[in-house]
């Protein structure tokens, strides 16, 4: 559907921009006062109704700021006993995230959450707090009841106002302010340490199967992925970020594992139908999810808006075979036809990107990757994830031999 969209892994993820603005990456930072609030909140169990859950407990900064386990969505709410709706998506590499908009030619672009209705990193971080299946407070006062019980209320105070704890709409909003202030203040939110990074900086070289899987990962006509998650830094030096910050329509398998699925009538339709209700009119946009970054994808435990698939082998294999072998991920009935697309309502299987590389294939074709391909594809995939140092790869490479 989106022009330029094609092997979009729709990987787990919660982010057009095309690169960010950092050409170098760094490991330490000093923040800001409000940047350090943000840091303690993110962090702080207590400010949920459980007493258990924190921003962090889904966006877990040892797996690049995604789930840490393989479930399909989290588990939240009062007593930890209700399961999310999607995929918690990784929350690296957004700072230079946009507004939701549609660009010149209509494709929809920006926007924070998997279908773009938070407008900023602190729009979006003011939704888990008050929604009953993540961290379930009752109101924005019940939010800030928790932070003045808080060992850093006084430090609140004293970067927002000794009276901000009595304001509770402003004081929420500065909670949310500092957690922005800390996604964009903490470079290990925006590091760029991986392989590909130092690489790119001239500073190692890939080996030969990452080279392979790297133009396999350009290939208009092979993998295509760099439709969508651009992979070439920009004319001004800018790393990738490995997304365009826009939307496709990829028809993955509906997952039994979200207990929202058990009613066969319900279906998570992304765009059209977001809670903000401003583009329920737009039925063409049914069924299409955020495309996120890959960076640190190695990382990820499940892909996709709903967690269907577990490894990257397997969500890859999915671009490259759902056409070509269908029953390989969707029902079959009893009469042999496949239902393909099982998780959108009949009427927008048409949204489905079936006209891009590798989308465009028929049944029975050869797949747009061979398996060796795959594989060389997710070796170079594996160079995406942050922290690299010669150091442990040569180690690393020492301790296979």
């Amino acid at each position: 559907m989106t022009s330029g969209l094609a092997l979009c892994l729709a990987l787990a993820g919660c982010g057009g921009g095309s690169a960010s603005t950092a050409t170098s990456g760094s490991s330490s930072t000093t923040l800001s006062a409000q940047a350090e609030l943000g840091r303690k909140i993110f962090a702080d169990t207590s400010l949920s109704a459980s007493g258990q859950q924190a921003c962090a407990s889904c966006h877990d900064p040892e797996n690049g700021h995604a789930p840490s386990n393989a479930l399909a969505a989290q588990m939240g709410g009062a007593d930890m006993t209700l399961q999310g709706g999607r995929n918690s998506p990784s929350i690296r590499y957004l700072q230079t995230n946009t507004v939701f908009y549609f660009a010149a030619d209509g494709t929809p672009t920006g926007g924070f959450f998997w279908d773009g209705r938070a407008a900023s990193l602190k729009d979006q971080a003011k939704g888990p707090f008050l929604n009953p299946v993540e961290m379930a407070n009752t109101s924005v006062a019940d939010v800030v009841a928790k932070l003045a019980a808080t060992a850093y209320a006084s430090e609140f105070k004293t970067v927002f106002g000794a009276d901000i704890l009595s304001r509770p709409a402003d004081a929420f909003d500065r909670m949310a302010q500092a957690l922005q202030q800390y996604q964009l203040e903490d470079s290990e939110f925006h590091a760029y340490t991986s392989k590909y990074d130092a690489f790119l900086r001239g500073q190692t070289t890939l080996t030969e199967q990452e080279t392979r899987g790297l133009a396999l990962f350009n290939s208009a006509t092979k993998g295509n992925c760099a439709g969508c998650h651009p992979s070439s830094q920009s004319p001004n030096g800018a790393m990738p970020l490995f997304t365009d910050f826009t939307y496709d329509v990829l028809g993955v398998p509906r997952n039994t594992e979200l207990s929202q699925n058990a009613d066969a009538s319900y279906f998570d339709l992304g765009l059209c139908a977001r809670s903000t209700g401003d583009l329920t009119a737009r039925t063409d946009l049914c069924g299409a999810f955020k495309v996120p970054s890959l960076r640190n994808v190695a990382l990820r435990k499940a892909f996709f808006h709903n967690g269907y698939f577990k490894t990257l082998k397997d969500a890859i294999t999915f671009y490259v075979q759902r056409d070509t072998n269908p029953e390989k991920f969707y029902p079959v009935g009893s009469d042999g036809t496949v239902q393909k697309f099982n998780d959108l309502p009949a009427a927008y299987h048409a949204n489905v990107n079936t006209t891009e590389v590798p989308y465009n294939r028929k049944l029975g074709d050869a797949p747009a990757l061979s398996d060796s391909e795959i594989e060389d594809v997710i070796a170079f995939l594996n160079t995406l994830t942050d922290g690299w140092s010669s150091t442990s790869s040569t180690a690393s490479a020492s301790a296979s031999r």
